[in-house]
């Protein structure tokens, strides 16, 4: 089998550090382990491939010029033409894969009209987010984008059922969605690696890894931990990875007297992550209050993996992946008392965090390895209905 896949997104360096990156590289894994051929067409690569993803023929994409707002969307959407040429010259292939971006909607159409399986795997709400967190100056262009992606497409992959019910509401998506949430590597992340930062005997380490920025609720954690360096001084915060939020975190590291009980790492290489994990005795998810939460944590999967105590923000997807107080405990969003009395609690009970250690792991070997996620990727393809015909415009 033959596979193309496309990540038209400049914002996802593919072979980067960014969690958008680290599920591009495991899907790619992933799909060379089943005997795959992949060719991978990408705006921004971000480096070499690691080792393991040699084998994968990298196609770069033409990047858009970082013009005014305006100027790079007009570019962005023009660059389609491109896009469909080289899957054109460089195929056929049996299966196009594409992580879905704002302005692309060349891979599912060529998808279409090759008789090629089009898989789209769509991870957020694009255009708010764009609005929202960025700058969108055509709304009403990419949303013609989408619905032409999204009614080319054979199958759209959700990460988390509210991102489905997002997706359902488009009538160009209707009936072929279906819910893949995100995986892990049992054998990467796993517990007794040699820790990457290990604490003095008797201190419990309280961690967090990710980007570094305001929904991850970085400051709530900062009061928690404050709150349990209070009651135990021999507690310390490791927080590894980069982000906006940064220099406004450490600056209140500082404001609350905690530098010398913390450590902020910067960003590290993914292979070093899940030593980083296993310096830690709790992982810590604590996003923000979010009615639409829709994201599938990667964070949270590899802390399960890794075996930690996790306690994370009571939010859409990580209720049912928690299954809360079998695998993790769960606080009210933005609750940093609750937070430190969870983190107490754990600090206190050694027989607790084995208990939820263990059955975390067990369930993400049991539910929810890469390997799973692309078997019901590649699945979702036989089950669902035709794409639209035509072209919408």
């Amino acid at each position: 089998m033959r596979l193309a896949y496309v990540c038209a997104d400049p914002g996802v360096p593919v072979f980067g550090r960014k969690g958008c990156s680290i599920h591009v590289q495991e899907v790619l894994r992933a799909l060379l382990k089943r005997g795959i051929e992949v060719d991978l067409f990408a705006s921004r690569v971000g480096g070499d491939p690691p080792l393991s993803l040699e084998a994968v023929c990298v196609r770069a994409l033409p990047a858009v010029p970082a013009d005014d707002v305006a100027s790079r969307e007009r570019q962005a959407l023009a660059a389609n033409r491109q896009f469909e040429e080289a899957l054109r010259r460089h195929g056929p292939f049996d299966v196009v894969y594409e992580r879905h971006s704002l302005w692309s909607f060349a891979a599912m159409e060529y998808a279409r009209a090759t008789g090629a399986a089009g898989i789209l795997e769509v991870n957020a709400p694009l255009i708010e987010e764009q609005e929202k967190h960025r700058r969108l100056v055509d709304r009403s262009a990419a949303e013609r984008v989408a619905e032409r992606c999204f009614a080319a497409a054979t199958v759209l992959i959700a990460v988390s059922e509210p991102m489905a019910r997002r997706l359902e509401s488009h009538a160009a998506a209707r009936g072929r969605v279906r819910v893949v949430p995100n995986g892990v590597d049992p054998q990467r992340f796993r517990p007794g690696l040699r820790p990457a930062v290990p604490a003095p005997p008797g201190v419990f380490t309280v961690g967090f890894v990710g980007s570094l920025k305001p929904w991850h609720g970085l400051s709530v954690l900062v009061e928690a931990f404050s709150r349990l360096h209070a009651q135990d001084p021999r507690t310390r915060l490791l927080l590894v990875g980069d982000g906006p939020e940064r220099t406004a975190i450490e600056a209140e590291i500082r404001d609350r007297g905690l530098a010398d009980a913390a450590v902020v790492t910067g960003a590290v290489d993914p292979e070093e992550v899940p030593r980083f994990l296993a310096s830690m005795d709790a992982a810590v998810a604590p996003y923000l209050p979010d009615e639409t939460f829709y994201f599938s944590p990667l964070k949270v999967y590899e802390y399960m993996a890794a075996g930690l105590p996790v306690v994370a923000s009571r939010l859409g997807q990580l209720v049912d992946l928690a299954e809360e107080g079998r695998c993790a405990i769960l606080c009210s969003p933005d609750d940093a008392g609750a937070f430190a009395e969870a983190l107490a609690v754990l600090r206190k009970d050694p027989e607790l965090r084995r208990r939820l250690s263990r059955a975390a792991r067990e369930k993400v070997l049991r539910e929810s390895t890469w390997d799973m996620v692309v078997e019901r990727l590649l699945e979702g393809v036989q089950t669902a209905p035709p794409a639209l015909a035509g072209e919408a415009q």
